[in-house]
């Protein structure tokens, strides 16, 4: 097997380790924080925390490992989108990781809250407030932006090269492109619902899930990766 397959298999390996993992550590944690007795929940549901916590850390590490796998075959064809690229994955990577590490706190913050026997103690009930807060402006604003901004430039970049078939490169910046739009829309604070929000993610989700299964059975275009080197 040459290097530019073996590339190909970890990379899509990549691209659905990240997406299992973001939805299930996303989907374990958000069952809990979201809950109005989350403060009580957290401590007694540790171990889903922890597992959640654990599934969002692999995300943010696969983010960053398919920005570096690609790396060395991207630049061949446009170094300058390429380090773009690489750039928004790691700045996104570091908030996954900042994203999943925030539970932590709420564990002890928990403990905490319910050894003390004060369910009305305001000082408990804001910090885990400012916690719950933060993490859903890295979850549901910040790292959706750099995601969407650097999938942008990796699907145009695939679009030019033909790395993969071009379908896949069209489908990827349109959905790209939906992710940012409802990122944006979040940002000046016009809420459209869950259902709009997941229709619009959805586009994304299945792409990158086909990505990677392609990447793994197919691999990238043999010819334009001779054009690449020969360029």
């Amino acid at each position: 097997m040459n290097s530019n397959r073996k590339t190909a298999r970890i990379v899509g390996v990549l691209f659905l380790t990240a997406m299992v993992t973001s939805l299930l550590g996303g989907g374990l944690l958000e069952s809990i924080l979201s809950a109005p007795d989350y403060l009580v929940s957290v401590s007694a549901n540790r171990t889903q925390v922890l597992m959640g916590m654990f599934l969002e850390l692999i995300n943010g590490i696969a983010v960053v490992g398919i920005a570096a796998m690609m790396f060395p075959i991207l630049r061949k064809h446009n170094e300058s989108i390429a380090l773009g690229y690489v750039g928004f994955r790691i700045i996104e990577s570091v908030f996954c990781l900042v994203s999943a590490i925030i539970p932590l706190s709420l564990i002890t913050l928990s403990q905490e809250y319910v050894q003390a026997g004060a369910p009305d103690a305001s000082y408990f009930q804001t910090l885990g407030t400012l916690s719950v807060a933060e993490r859903a402006d890295l979850a549901g604003l910040l790292i959706p932006l750099f995601f969407s901004l650097g999938a942008l430039l990796f699907y145009a970049l695939l679009y030019q090269s033909k790395l993969i078939p071009r379908f896949l490169s069209v489908w990827g910046i349109i959905a790209a492109a939906l992710v940012l739009t409802l990122n944006l829309l979040g940002t000046v604070g016009i809420s459209i619902g869950m259902s709009l929000s997941l229709i619009l993610a959805l586009p994304i989700m299945l792409n990158e899930i086909l990505l990677g299964i392609w990447l793994i059975v197919k691999g990238f275009n043999p010819s334009a990766i001779a054009s690449g080197s020969a360029e």
